[in-house]
Parts: structure tokens; C-alpha cells; sequence
């Protein structure tokens, strides 16, 4: 078998490869057992001495063989032209999986905000290999959990900003072993919020001043002007930062690590807000756009940073646009990140506790002052990080959600 299957669905197919070198290929028979019968799914002969080699694709049909949930035995057999007629088998003990995995929804009414975060409990009638939440086209994957001693699956997801009467929708999708899948839609209301919109002007002194910092980490861009260099910095290398932040979301641990509120920088002004659509200006004429995805908070010059929760160091380092950046997983597919940074002062794979010192703030990356640029992260995507702060909306949309769903 040229794929590792280990289980049959209700529509699987066979990918068989067989061989004899010498006097050629006789006969191949494929069979499935199961308790006291046997059938025979394919029984072919070859007349040609010449047949050394042949592939089969077999479909099976589940439902036509009437098989039932459990162990069926796969038998495979060959035999070749020579006189004696030698044959060779093989048996694979499978599973066989008919019955399409139940969702049964845990949390029924569901509150988001357009850029804000959901939770969905969730459990399903058997196993499954695979299992996760869509909203729209996009996956946020499913965490196994017990809660009062039952096993289901926690999800946390992200609306999206630009949410209107299409988008938003949500489903979960479950996939046994054999393939079955299962869907059920999700129930949701999406909330009212509006998002500013800002002009944002470029001096030729912040293009002097930031855009060489690109140019030392790309040389191919020594040669453009700083306008261009800027255009490459807030379309591409940003998409580019914003895919790594993705590829590290999906590393996120299964268990959650945090605890209560997450922190605010102290005493900081904040000098941008998530959501802020802002286009960008070059001497009165649009070169760009962008949506800003987190926080500017400002305080005094290298003020130091705090942990916002508890959690694991999951990356540090230069981040493009971000600059010097910290990212805190917290499990189940929540993160934290910190831009800008002046310094980092851990590790990756660190634990760090919540309020803990992880580096300074500072300008690294496209800053054009000193300051942090705080985000939280849901499966890769940015969320509002004012849910995160505020008690009582993680009591009404995460911890009070939990005890009422059994």
C-alpha cells in the first residue's frame, strides 16, 4: 500500500502497488473481512508473462459492503506465473469508520465584535483525527480540554475587522479517521463598532531616519529611494511579518497557561488604537494604507515592559516593521506581542509570569518615536486587545461561558 491507511470511511480508496521481477504477475486479489465475512473487493488475472508490475486504485464503498464501525481485516494477495505458482499476502488490521462523527455545541449564544475575539466549546460523539472552527475561510484550530470531567474541544477565534452582513460566519468542521465530516453552523451576533480613520503624514526626515534600518536587513533595497523603500516596507515586509506571526501561532501549546486580566503597560498614554485605518501621505499625494492591528501606549523613554500574562516565550528577535519583538504564548492558541522594543531581556522557550520585566520600550521598526506596540494574537490573526483588559468581559465571554456549558 502505497499510503499508511489506517482506517476505511464510508468512501476511502486503495492505492496498491504490486510487483514480481521474474516470471511476472499471475494474479492480485484484495479482500475485507469482517467478523465471520468475507468479500472480495477486486480479483484480478493477467494472461501477458510480460505484467512485472501494476498499480491498483480501489474505491471502497463502506455503505455497498455493508460494513459497520470496528476492526476489518485487509487482506492482500499475489500470485506469479512462474510454475509453482507462489503466492505472497498481506493482512492490515483497519478501522473501519461509517458513522459520520455528532457535534454537539457547548456555548449556543455567541457575542463578537467585528476585530474581537470569540470562544466555542464544543464536544463530538466519537474520536476524531481533525477538528477546528472556520470563520469564513479561515481555520483556527481546536484544543482538547476536559471541563467537569467530559471531554470537548475549546476554540478561541477572531471576527473579522471588516465583518459586514457576509462575512463573519462561523462553522465547525470535524473529520473522523476514515474521512467522514462532520459541520455544524454556529449561531452568532455580531456587534456594532466603528473604527477611526487617520492621515498620517511622512516627513523626509522619519524616511531618513527609519528607512535605512530596512536597508541594513535587505541590501536589495540600497538602491531604491526612501519613498520606495517605504512603499516595500508597509506592503510587502509587512504581509511578510504578518505570515511569521502566523507560522508561530500555529506552534501555540494545548493547555492554558494564563490567568485573570492581562495587563497594561502603567501609566501609558495611549497614542493609537486598534483598528485606526490609516492612510498614508507623502507630500499632500497617497502612497499606501494600512490597518493598524494593536496598541501604541507611551510612557517615558525606555520604560520598562511587563509580561501581560503568564505564558511561554514562544519568539524574540528582529520582526520588520515590528522591530524588536517579544511573543508570549498563553496556550490554546492565544498570544501576546511587544513591538519596538529598545531591548529583549528573555529567551525563547522561557516561562514567564505575569508583570514580569521582558525588555524596554523603544523605536525599532517602523516607530517613529519611543513607545510599545502592544497585540493580541488569536490563532494568528490580531484581536482587539481592549477585550483582554477589561474583567468583565472576560468573565462574560470566556471564564463564566466555561461552567455553563455543562
Amino acid at each position: 500500500m502505497t499510503e499508511d491507511i489506517r482506517a476505511l470511511g464510508r468512501h476511502s480508496v486503495l492505492n496498491i502497488a504490486v510487483g514480481d521481477a521474474k516470471s511476472g504477475l499471475r494474479r492480485v486479489s484484495v479482500s475485507i473481512t469482517q467478523g465471520n465475512r468475507t468479500q472480495v473487493i477486486s480479483d484480478r488475472h493477467y494472461n501477458a508473462k510480460t505484467q512485472h508490475r501494476d498499480t491498483l486504485l480501489l474505491p471502497i464503498d463502506s455503505t455497498a459492503l455493508k460494513l459497520q464501525d470496528g476492526p476489518a481485516l485487509l487482506t492482500i494477495a499475489a500470485t506469479d506465473q512462474s510454475l509453482w505458482s507462489n503466492t505472497s499476502s498481506v493482512s492490515k488490521t483497519m478501522d473501519a469508520e461509517i458513522v459520520p462523527p455528532q457535534i454537539f455545541l457547548l456555548t449556543p449564544t455567541n457575542y463578537v465584535s467585528p476585530g474581537g475575539t470569540g470562544m466555542i466549546l464544543y464536544r463530538t460523539s466519537k474520536p476524531v483525527h481533525t477538528t477546528g472552527v472556520f470563520v469564513d475561510d479561515i481555520p483556527f484550530a481546536a484544543y482538547p480540554t476536559t471541563l467537569s470531567g467530559k471531554a470537548c474541544y475549546i476554540v478561541f477565534f477572531a471576527m473579522p475587522i471588516d465583518n459586514g452582513s457576509d462575512r463573519g460566519r462561523i462553522r465547525i468542521v470535524a473529520r473522523d479517521a476514515g474521512g467522514n465530516e462532520a459541520t455544524a453552523v454556529v449561531p452568532r451576533l455580531v456587534l456594532k463598532k466603528k473604527f477611526r480613520n487617520d492621515k498620517m503624514a511622512l516627513s523626509d526626515h522619519f524616511l531618513q531616519q527609519k528607512m535605512p534600518e530596512f536597508i541594513a536587513q535587505n541590501p536589495a533595497l540600497r538602491d531604491k529611494t526612501p519613498i520606495d523603500i517605504f512603499v516595500y516596507v508597509n506592503s510587502e515586509l509587512r504581509g511578510k511579518n504578518n505570515r511569521t506571526i502566523e507560522e508561530i501561532a500555529r506552534k501555540s501549546g494545548a493547555k492554558q497557561l494564563w490567568q485573570d486580566t492581562f495587563l497594561r503597560m502603567k501609566d501609558a498614554s495611549p497614542m493609537a488604537q486598534f483598528g485606526d485605518r490609516r492612510l498614508w501621505l507623502y507630500r499632500g499625494r497617497p502612497i499606501g494604507e494600512s490597518v493598524h492591528m494593536g496598541v501604541d501606549l507611551a510612557s517615558t523613554a525606555k520604560a520598562p515592559i511587563e509580561a501581560a500574562n503568564t505564558g511561554i516565550i514562544a519568539f524574540t528577535g528582529a520582526l520588520g516593521i515590528y522591530g524588536n519583538t517579544v511573543i508570549i504564548d498563553h496556550g490554546q492558541g492565544l498570544q501576546t506581542l511587544y513591538a519596538h522594543l529598545s531591548d529583549i531581556q528573555v529567551q525563547n522557550g522561557q516561562s514567564i509570569k505575569r508583570g514580569e520585566v521582558i525588555g524596554h520600550s523603544g523605536l525599532s521598526g517602523l516607530a517613529g518615536g519611543d513607545h510599545l506596540h502592544f497585540s493580541m494574537v488569536v490563532g494568528g490573526k490580531f484581536v482587539n486587545p481592549t477585550e483582554w483588559w477589561d474583567a468583565h468581559w472576560i468573565a462574560d465571554n470566556v471564564t463564566k461561558k466555561i461552567p455553563a456549558s455543562f
